[in-house]
């Protein structure tokens, strides 16, 4: 699959279609600022958003899980991922394909689920994936507290798999 490189594509998490299906959950617009942080390689951005302090498992690039238990932890995995994603001229976009939370006036959760998408040159993989959320209210607004990414089934071309 040749892909375009992400500068000259449009984004589906600029879909406003995405905010037409979901934008009335509680913390949607939260969750989409984590995912385009993520595409945009943007630290600070999901720095401020995330408190992180009960930790996160995301995943690698392989899709295998990586456990994250604290902040400094935390902060080591996503500049080291950006990075790396850098290095390699990798980009990432994600496909959210369906999303549900609930709010109390002090915490909620979510359920997210996506396609993460992870292009390199003209190969792309595709990871279906599913992540519970934990957001906490705290005097600077609602922070993601906790993360946990699950992933469901992988679609690797056997070129990009060969060269990890």
């Amino acid at each position: 699959m040749t892909t375009a490189p992400l500068a000259d594509r449009f984004s589906p998490l600029d879909n406003p279609a995405i905010f037409d299906r979901f934008g009335e959950e509680p913390f949607f617009p939260e969750t989409v600022t984590l995912l385009r942080s993520v595409r945009d390689h943007d630290f600070d951005t999901l720095a401020d958003l995330c408190d992180d302090d009960f930790g996160i498992v995301d995943l690698d690039v392989d899709g295998s899980g990586v456990p994250i238990r604290s902040r400094a932890e935390w902060e080591d995995w996503f500049r080291g991922l950006f990075a790396k994603l850098d290095a390699a001229g990798a980009e990432t976009d994600s496909i959210i394909t369906d999303y549900a939370a609930t709010r109390t006036p002090y915490l909620g959760f979510g359920v997210l689920e996506w396609v993460q998408t992870l292009s390199m040159g003209p190969l792309e993989a595709r990871f279906t994936c599913m992540a519970t959320l934990v957001w906490k209210r705290t005097e600077t607004g609602w922070k993601e507290a906790r993360w946990h990414a699950s992933l469901l089934s992988a679609d690797i071309p056997p070129e990009m798999a060969a060269a990890a």
